[in-house]
Parts: C-alpha cells; structure tokens; sequence
C-alpha cells in the first residue's frame, strides 16, 4: 500500500510529506521509501499560528480558522506528494496535523489538539485519511507521546546493544529497546524563540550564531533547574512550557548577554539535557533524526557530552533523517487502517495498546484490506 504522511511538529517551520510502499511479510513490516517533500507555511500563516500558540491568548473564532488554513495547507502539500512521489497513485494518507496544546496537568496528560482539519485533505487528494493520532492513547491513561516509540522499537529491534532513537524536532524525545520512550526536554524549541527573539529570524541556520558565543555558565545551570528534568518516565512536555515568555524570565535573573552567548548556552542545554536522559538508559549507541541534525553544533556538543556512545543519524540506517516523522505515521496510519495497534503500552505509560486516530472516507470510501492480521515485531526498510 502506497501511504503518505504528513508531519509538521513544534517549530511548525514546514510541512513534510514522505510516501512509502507498506506491506506486511509475515510478522515483518516492511517500509520502500519513495521520498519526501516538503513546503513551508506561508507567512500568513505561520504569524497567526505563533500567535495562537500559549501562553498567547486565543479565541474559538481564530482556532476554526488555523484549523482550516492549516487543513489547506496539509492538502496541497499531500497532492503534491501524490503526484510527485507515487505518480497519482497513492492510497492512503496519514496526517499528525499541528500540535497546538497539550494539556499536562501533575505529570498527567488530560487532552490534546492537533489542528489540520482532514476533510480538506481528504478532498483534495480523494484518498482516505487517517489523523488524530493522539487522543486515543491519552483516553488509554497514557501520554499520546512519543507516538513514534512503536516504530523506533519495530525499527531497532534486533541491533546489537542498547540502542537509542532520538528525535531533535522543536522538542526532542527518545526511545530505547526496553520500551521506555519520553521526551527529554526543549530541542530547538527555546533556541528557536531566542533566534526569532533577537535576530527576528526563525532559527540558527547551521548553528552559525551558538557557534560564536560562549556558553554562561550561571545561565545553563539556571535552566537546568527546570522541574521538568527530574520527573520520571513516561513523561511529555512542548511549547506550552518551553517557550519565548519562559527563556525571557530566566533571562531576567543574568546579567546582560550578547545574543550569541545565550543562543550557545541554550544548545549547550540542549545537548547536556539530551545526553543526560541518553545515560539514564544505558544506551550504547545513538540515531538520531530530525531538524536538529542539521545544527553542526549542537551535534558536536552531544558528542562531547556523550564520549563513548557513538552518534549516528538515521541516514546511515537508510531513513532520511528529515523525513523519519512522516515516515512513522505513515506507519502509524497503515496500522490503523489494518485494525492493528500503534502504540506500546510501555512507552506511553497507557493501560493498553490503541488503534490510533480516525478515518475521513476517500471519494470512494475506504479501501478493503484484510482483518485479523497479527501485530509486526519488527520494521524492515528496504
């Protein structure tokens, strides 16, 4: 089955679409990558959106309308990945939509709203859609992510040692082979707010302005202070800590610093943050993937954190690193679509596995596929 999938995660800087043949091969998945594109948000939108996002104010008027514009945007670039990647023959998407809150309230997780309304999608391409993966883990008592814990653990799943799968979005997350997955902390997310806060752009473009400052000292271990470090996994946070307001108030208790400085200090908290969980389990080797990947920088201060531990990107496993989150819910949503679980219980801290999201029709229905089939141990990309 031709699936696309569609992620645009907490920096919200753009909409990436990677499609890939699935299929199942007895308790195997098995993943062909057919490629990726990828297309910003307009100016307009992005703007509304970053003013929507807590702690903003907001109003029901303006969430209908993101929810729409942004739907718009997830169908063009859906159709454009239709025709460009499987030549008009795609059969399923699958859509994270972007993530506006999630509601954490004493280390639980109450709710969450991914916006992006699927109808548009659905309309635009004629294939059915799966999308609002989330909520159906949290009604599970689990934390709805990392969602893409089951498909690093189906990935990395017979690799010698303890390996570890990290993400370096806007938040970074991990997951290691004993199904412990959780998120680690801010990954670009408060570098980005420092960038945009100082320079008006919307990150440090190959961590050129970190790698002209020095990292303060008193700065880093006031962040490091941060409850959020100690609590245990499962645990998940976002922008509705992590954010400009927050950077802005620990900034207030140090003496004045080049923007440079702080830009290096917060990939330094980054980088310390991340190896820090990355010890907790032991791990013995590193794959990462993600926008962070990018930043030479705050690649080279994990590596100086983590002596020993080899740090590959997901590149060298045959995921392009970019592309890796569209790539898992494109799995997530085949897995849907078959009646077969997308979450581990472990990772997520929920009472039970979950089928994941809902379904809007394609123009001709849904598609038939086969029922009963047994849950994959493992994913296979080739």
């Amino acid at each position: 089955m031709r699936v696309i999938g569609l992620m645009s995660g907490t920096s919200y800087d753009a909409i990436d679409a990677a499609a890939a043949d699935l299929r199942l091969d007895g308790d195997s998945l098995v993943l062909r990558p057919l490629g990726m594109v990828s297309e910003t948000y307009g100016a307009e939108v992005r703007e509304a959106l970053a003013a929507a996002l807590p702690p903003a104010a907001t109003t029901l008027a303006e969430v209908c309308r993101l929810d729409t514009l942004i739907g718009q945007a997830f169908a063009a670039t859906a159709l454009r990945a239709d025709r460009e990647l499987c030549d008009g023959r795609g059969e399923l998407v699958a859509s994270h939509g972007q993530t506006v809150y999630h509601w954490t309230d004493g280390g639980q997780v109450r709710g969450t709203l991914q916006i992006g309304q699927p109808a548009w999608i659905a309309e635009a391409t004629g294939l059915p859609v799966v999308a609002d993966f989330r909520p159906r883990d949290i009604a599970a008592g689990g934390q709805g992510a990392p969602l893409v814990s089951l498909f690093d653990l189906l990935w990395l799943r017979g690799r010698p040692g303890t390996p570890v799968a990290l993400n370096l979005g806007g938040i970074a997350n991990l997951t290691a082979p004993d199904g412990t997955a959780f998120d680690t902390g801010p990954a670009g997310a408060l570098i980005d707010a420092a960038v945009h806060h100082f320079t008006g752009r919307a990150y440090d473009t190959d961590g050129a302005l970190a790698a002209r400052g020095r990292v303060h000292e008193p700065l880093l271990r006031r962040l490091l202070d941060e409850p959020y470090y100690a609590l245990p996994a499962p645990k998940t946070t976002g922008k509705e800590l992590f954010h400009r307001a927050y950077l802005l108030a620990a900034l207030a208790e140090i003496d004045t610093l080049t923007h440079q400085d702080v830009i290096a200090t917060l990939t330094r908290l980054t980088a310390r943050t991340v190896a820090d969980a990355v010890r907790s389990v032991r791990a013995t080797e590193v794959i990462a993937s993600g926008g962070g990947t990018r930043n030479p920088v705050l690649m080279a201060m994990l590596a100086e954190e983590l002596p020993g531990v080899p740090l590959h990107t997901s590149d060298a496993l045959g995921l392009p690193s970019a592309a890796k989150e569209a790539y898992a819910f494109a799995v997530l949503g085949f897995l849907t679509l078959h009646g077969l679980a997308g979450t581990d219980a472990r990772s997520t801290g929920a009472r039970h596995p979950s089928v994941l999201g809902s379904v809007t029709p394609g123009r001709d229905g849904l598609p038939r596929v086969p029922r009963g089939l047994k849950q994959p141990v493992r994913l296979v990309i080739g």
